[in-house]
């Protein structure tokens, strides 16, 4: 995989060091980073993707039977 270089801030590294628990920026950055990632796809998974909000939508515009 390939490797990037970032810069932050000295606080905010701080405190995404404090936060993951580690002693290291570097994986301190990746741990959130990687746990922001499986946030976003377990939300999505829960929440559908673009073509599921289509799918949605034909269904809400129908008339309710019954009424």
């Amino acid at each position: 995989m390939a490797k990037v270089t970032i810069s932050l801030d000295s606080d905010l590294a701080i405190e995404v060091m404090l936060l993951a628990g580690t002693r290291s920026p570097q994986d301190a950055v990746e741990l959130i980073v990687r746990d922001y990632l499986a946030r976003g796809h377990r939300t999505e998974a829960r929440a559908g993707n673009a073509a599921d909000q289509e799918r949605l939508t034909d269904r809400r515009s129908a008339p309710e039977e019954g009424r």
